[in-house]
């Protein structure tokens, strides 16, 4: 599959590092960020390559040349009038293939492309967007899908919203050669998004493939360095879905969030979390996760949501409480990467219960269908990751499912857990000192 690169931006939110150079070049750790990309791609195997230049194009010319020095073939399409973020595609469609990889030039990534192709062939997509959950989805554009990955809205960064999930566009995209020739344009600068991708929502055949993977945007300043960091400590390579990953799993509520609305942690009389106001974060919560983000393993929930099952609460209801969730953590610069949550119960007979939940299944704790249904989809290693939670489920959960295990203790019970703790924060401490 011929990948696009779109290298032809001035990067203006990042001029104070550089002003001379065009914004793909920008030297990470000594290596320009377009470098990167090319040997990521080079690494998968895709060695057809056009860069969209523009903008001091001369520049990337002289150092990438046809490739060869790189293992590649790179040829050039150079813009003598801006033609926005697509414009450019419609005068090289007829060289790209049934479909192929278009590629934002302001970012760095390791993806296993392998899983993301299979991914846009399986659902027979126009156009596929990775995305993934960042630790600034305020200030991003949020993508909405359905049970199915199909996308179904698009918030911009400048759209109202309150409660969302946080999954990101990344600047990723696998597009349909298809998608380009149906699009109607009136004039030669065309935008991505705007004129291309999201007239195309109602079509039910744009989905979005969220990954875990490290994929960061150049932005700004800030992130730019964040970005050396992580290079420097080999994340980007270790997240790569092709390699075994470590997790987090983590009990929700009574170790995320209070178990009733305004209260301290437990123990309290219990009241199960029905409405998205009546979630509140733990003290230390947000900067628990956000360490498990920065050191480059998985943070996933997995918890037992009994609420469903007794008609407490309702599956929608339910999607808005974990959206409540991911909003909070993002405002603090934290995120998940997956939500698995069993609806539920096992007891029958009460009044106004949701037959149809009250079943005995294979995911509700102390059973470890959640973390297992979680290590298949992510590729991980669960003898070398960690279960942490305030109930005895969360530890026999953990345990049958093979990981090391942190209890969080309240009341004093006896869980055979790996370690003891008094919060999430302590015990995300012991997990990366381990």
């Amino acid at each position: 599959m011929k990948a696009v690169i779109m290298a032809g931006g001035k990067g203006t939110r990042v001029a104070s590092i550089s002003e001379d150079i065009p914004k793909p070049m920008l030297p990470v750790c000594g290596k320009p960020v377009l470098q990167y990309q090319i040997e990521a791609l080079k690494k998968a195997g895709h060695t057809e390559i056009l860069l969209i230049v523009g903008h001091l194009s001369g520049k990337i010319k002289d150092y990438f040349k046809d490739g060869a020095e790189f293992g590649v073939s790179i040829e050039y399409f150079t813009e003598t009038e801006p033609l926005g973020t697509a414009g450019a595609l419609f005068e090289c469609i007829q060289n790209l293939g049934a479909d192929f990889l278009l590629i934002n030039g302001d970012i760095l990534f390791d993806i296993d492309f392998k899983r993301f192709i299979e991914f846009h062939y399986a659902h027979k997509a126009l156009a596929t967007l990775a995305a993934h959950p960042n630790n600034h989805p305020f200030d991003s554009a949020i993508l909405e899908t359905d049970a199915a990955d199909r996308l179904t809205g698009w918030l911009s960064k400048e759209d109202p919203r309150s409660y969302y999930s946080n999954i990101v566009n990344s600047g990723i995209h696998i597009i349909s050669s298809e998608l380009i020739y149906q699009t109607k344009h009136n004039t030669k600068k065309v935008d991505l998004d705007r004129d291309i991708l999201k007239p195309n929502i109602p079509s039910g055949r744009l989905f979005v493939y969220n990954t875990p993977e490290y994929i960061k945007d150049m932005g700004t300043p800030e992130r730019f360095y964040q970005a050396e960091t992580d290079i420097q400590n080999g994340i980007p390579a270790l997240r790569n879905l092709a390699n075994k990953q470590r997790a987090v799993f983590i009990d929700r509520d009574g170790t995320l969030n209070t178990l009733r609305l305004g209260s301290a942690p437990p123990p309290l009389p219990h009241k199960f979390v029905t409405r998205p106001e009546e979630l509140q974060l733990l003290e230390g919560a947000a900067e628990a996760v956000r360490l498990v983000n920065s050191a480059g393993l998985l943070a996933i929930v997995i918890t037992n949501q009994p609420v469903i099952a007794r008609g407490l609460c309702s599956l929608e209801t339910l999607t808005a409480i974990h959206r409540k969730l991911e909003t909070d953590l993002g405002k603090e610069g934290a995120y998940l990467n997956a939500i698995y949550f069993c609806p539920h119960h096992p007891d029958k007979g009460f009044a106004g219960e949701a037959a149809e939940y009250k079943i005995d299944c294979a995911c509700r704790k102390p059973k470890p269908g959640m973390i297992l249904q979680a290590a298949g989809r992510f590729n991980i290693d669960v003898r070398r990751s960690w279960m942490i939670g305030d109930s005895f489920r969360d530890v026999d959960a953990g345990k049958n499912a093979g990981c090391k295990t942190i209890y969080i203790d309240y009341d004093g019970r006896e869980t055979g857990a790996d370690f003891v703790v008094s919060s999430l924060l302590e015990g995300v401490k012991i997990i990366l000192q381990k």
